[in-house]
């Protein structure tokens, strides 16, 4: 797989790296452990050398499966961990204090079996915490060895400006697919001109993207997209005409759905690098498949006249999470 580099950072990666919070958490019963280390594994023999997880994707086991997965070829991948959540429970609201970030990446480092952690993202925006005491943690964390690069999740610009300004952010990490456009107004041109690499998760829309989710789609009780508004039957239903234009768009290309979004986010800079999520290996060779996948310029412009005509209907959050990003 093609290589990218993560804005001016020098932090190179797989075109798509693979996001693995949904083999333990999020999306219904956790993945078995060992048919989770065989995709993860998959990925790598793929070529994927970028690898997602944080402590509060469980909590803690996805790290453990990360670390167990990818420890008999640690040196040559990128592994991204995030902190940001008291007691690292996302339930349970923010703690970006420094002591908190500090035990965190200990934490971490044993729980993926690593003496360094390649990108330390703050997973939201802490209020009560100045975000250049955020930065300045993360900054002496680099200095002894523990943490090789910063990042930030869901932050607005202003936070990102702010944070740029005491350590070089190497990567955003947020939501962007050819249903949640709104980087394109402000974050983009804002990492284009600091020079920071992004990383888009949920860049096939939670999946709704692949053409695999009707409006009659049953979710498991436990998967989080049964409270996110745009999941909804009737949002489905009416989001179901951006998946058609994918389509018919894949059809005349003779790929999937997925490739076409995956492939669109590819082409839109060379310094955004996906990370599509799964636990099923043949989603897993699909996904990959798309960096190989080329839109032309009159594709491009197709594809872009045809989705900014449709009106996405639902939020992307509930309103109780909707709070805790892009400050």
């Amino acid at each position: 797989m093609q290589k990218r580099k993560l804005g001016n950072s020098g932090l190179e990666v797989s075109a798509l790296g693979l996001g693995c919070m949904g083999l333990s958490f999020g999306y219904g019963p956790a993945t078995e452990k060992q048919q989770a280390i065989t995709l993860i594994r998959a990925a790598f023999d793929r070529g994927v050398t970028f690898f997602d997880t944080a402590e509060c994707y469980g909590p803690f086991t996805n790290e453990e499966l990360v670390g167990e997965a990818l420890s008999p070829f640690r040196e040559q991948v990128v592994i991204a961990t995030k902190f940001g959540f008291e007691d690292g429970d996302s339930q349970k609201g923010l703690n970006s204090r420094p002591e908190r970030i500090r035990a965190v990446a200990d934490a971490s480092l044993k729980r993926l079996n690593t003496n360094v952690i390649d990108l330390f993202y703050q997973h939201r925006v802490d209020p009560n915490v100045p975000i250049e005491d955020v930065a300045g943690t993360v900054k002496e964390l680099i200095a002894e060895g523990k943490v090789k690069h910063f990042g930030l999740s869901e932050a607005g610009v202003q936070s990102i400006r702010s944070a740029h300004a005491v350590l070089p952010v190497t990567a955003l990490q947020s939501e962007y697919s050819l249903w949640w456009r709104e980087p394109e107004q402000e974050i983009l041109p804002t990492l284009n001109e600091l020079g920071i690499g992004f990383v888009p998760f949920s860049p096939l829309g939670k999946g709704f993207l692949t053409g695999a989710i009707t409006e009659n789609t049953a979710f498991d009780s436990t998967d989080f997209r049964n409270i996110v508004p745009r999941f909804t039957p009737q949002a489905r239903k009416a989001n179901q005409i951006l998946v058609d234009v994918l389509g018919q768009i894949a059809a005349r290309k003779q790929v999937t759905s997925a490739q076409i979004a995956l492939a669109w986010l590819l082409a839109q800079n060379p310094w955004i690098v996906p990370i599509p999520g799964t636990t099923k290996l043949h989603r897993l060779e699909e996904n990959m498949s798309a960096a190989a996948v080329e839109l032309s310029v009159e594709d491009l412009r197709g594809l872009n006249e045809a989705v900014s005509k449709i009106i996405v209907e639902g939020a992307r959050y509930p309103a109780h999470l909707q709070q805790r990003i892009s400050r």
